[in-house]
């Protein structure tokens, strides 16, 4: 590709995140701060001395996707959303120390909250859509003491495996990424629910811009899960098409005891957190304040 288009791209990319990111209420402030693994971009709301919560966007979703959950939580926690390593956004991966395991995604998310100042004995809260999910699950097995209260909002690969319907439809956007193609698989997967225009347009544009090849791993084992002790909220789309609702919700039950679910019947897996239904942010805080 030329370097002029390339170049426009990117400044088309940064007109679309800087749109959805006017979207965050007053007193949002961005940092990019370092990591062994990279820079990371960091949005983050709330009083400064309020306990942090950790927010992980899905797949190309990026941090700006947070801003709904933002305005709820930061009256009481002081909220950082984070525009993962590798993924399309703000963040510089080093590319002499890529990601390419569990352990250093965790190493990652333990630096950075390092460099936010959180104590290592936390607690901080986490709260993930999708990947990020995944990304929050893993982190708390792996850092139980400072892993604070968890939610978890239409999880991927942490309890059930994909749906092959959806793996055959995302295929081209993994093997050969474009705009259309990405928002070809949204449209597809939201089925005409209503979806953030200008959130939309951010992750069409973002399909082709990941960095990196995204750190997967297997789901965790039942006995890792039975282990979960912190207090757990998973939130499922009712209408997703990535996975069956119902059966990951019934293997969460199974496996996590304590665990709060429930199933949001007008959400679409691509609509959370940007377009989720009425009453989901604040539910979500309410699990962080209760």
């Amino acid at each position: 590709m030329p370097r002029e288009s390339c170049d426009s791209d990117h400044l088309a990319y940064g007109r679309a995140y800087d749109a959805v990111l006017a979207r965050w209420p007053a007193g949002t402030t961005t940092a990019t701060l370092p990591t062994p693994y990279g820079a990371t971009q960091v949005i983050s709301h709330g009083p400064a001395d309020a306990p942090p919560v950790l927010l992980l966007p899905g797949g190309g979703a990026t941090a700006t996707s947070w801003y709904g959950t933002a305005e709820a939580l930061g009256a009481s926690h002081r909220v950082h959303a984070v525009d993962v390593l590798g993924e399309p956004g703000r963040s510089v991966p080093d590319p002499r120390r890529p990601m390419r395991t569990v352990a250093d995604l965790t190493g990652w998310l333990g630096a950075l909250l390092d460099a936010l100042g959180v104590p290592p004995t936390g607690p901080v809260g986490l709260v993930g859509h999708s990947y990020g999910a995944w990304l929050a699950l893993q982190y708390a097995l792996a850092s139980p003491i400072r892993a604070g209260r968890l939610a978890l909002l239409d999880p991927t690969n942490c309890f059930t495996g994909f749906s092959p319907r959806f793996l055959m439809r995302a295929l081209p956007v993994l093997l050969r990424p474009t705009p259309a193609r990405g928002a070809a698989l949204l449209d597809w997967e939201t089925d005409g629910a209503a979806v953030d225009p200008e959130w939309r347009e951010l992750y069409a544009q973002g399909a082709e811009l990941r960095t990196a090849r995204p750190v997967s791993g297997r789901r965790p084992t039942a006995e890792r899960l039975a282990a979960l002790r912190q207090p757990t909220l998973v939130l499922f789309a009712g209408r997703s098409r990535v996975h069956d609702p119902r059966a990951v919700e019934r293997r969460v039950r199974a496996a996590v005891p304590g665990a709060e679910t429930a199933i949001l019947p007008d959400a679409t897996h691509f609509t959370l957190p940007v377009s989720a239904p009425a009453g989901t942010h604040a539910r979500i805080a309410r699990h962080f304040t209760d």
